[in-house]
């Protein structure tokens, strides 16, 4: 018997990156255990949740990946881009050196993910206002220049998380409705071939948690 979490109309994979220390595990387990926890340790791998959500009357759920940003586990995450519809660029507000990598997380995305990937840039922290160290408007600028979405959040207050993911899976299900309506696509598939599989997890279990660095690969 299917759960209620295994009733989904859509399947999209997104993946967070960015360096560590912006606040990745703290967005995803925000949007997908309304958790915060001020003592989070860097992700070591990748860890991911799901949270199913409703655009258009359909039930869109997302696989929600939290790629490690520290350089030694590039080699174990490179792996995860694939199957990607979504990407959310991680910077930390309060910090400009994680903002000026954003340009390099950027060329990591195009050498592994999917060339149709929907990107968002995230300017996290923004409860650290007294702190910022990256303008809003470079940010934005930053953004339109390199045809990516923009959005300032906290996952502390939860300013703009709900927003954010909110906003890039109904532009990946816009993308992905109106290439069915075109060509009659699988509802799963996205481009080139790319098919998001459906895993067993326990999204809001601990147990999410320690998924083995490379399972379902």
């Amino acid at each position: 018997m299917r759960g209620k979490d295994d009733e989904y109309d859509y399947l999209f994979k997104i993946v967070l990156i960015g360096d560590s220390g912006v606040g990745k595990s703290n967005l995803l387990s925000r949007f997908t255990r309304n958790e915060f926890n001020l003592e989070s340790k860097s992700t070591i791998g990748v860890e991911f949740a799901t949270r199913s959500i409703q655009v258009d009357n359909k039930t869109v759920k997302a696989q929600i990946w939290d790629t490690a940003g520290q350089e030694r586990y590039r080699a174990i995450t490179s792996a995860y881009y694939r199957g990607a519809v979504g990407a959310l660029l991680v910077y930390d507000i309060a910090k400009y050196l994680t903002y000026e990598n954003a340009e390099r997380w950027l060329k990591e995305l195009q050498d592994h993910a999917d060339a149709n990937i929907v990107i968002m840039l995230v300017g996290n922290k923004s409860d650290l206002r007294h702190l910022r160290a990256v303008p809003t408007d470079e940010a934005k600028s930053f953004a339109e220049k390199n045809g990516l979405s923009f959005i300032e959040t906290s996952a502390l207050d939860s300013t703009n998380v709900e927003t954010a993911f909110h906003n890039i899976l109904a532009e990946i299900y816009r993308i992905v409705s109106q290439r069915q309506l075109a060509g009659g696509q699988p509802e799963t598939e996205f481009s080139h071939g790319t098919t998001i599989e459906p895993i067993k997890v326990l999204p809001t279990q601990q147990e999410a948690r320690q998924t083995p660095c490379c399972q379902n690969i």
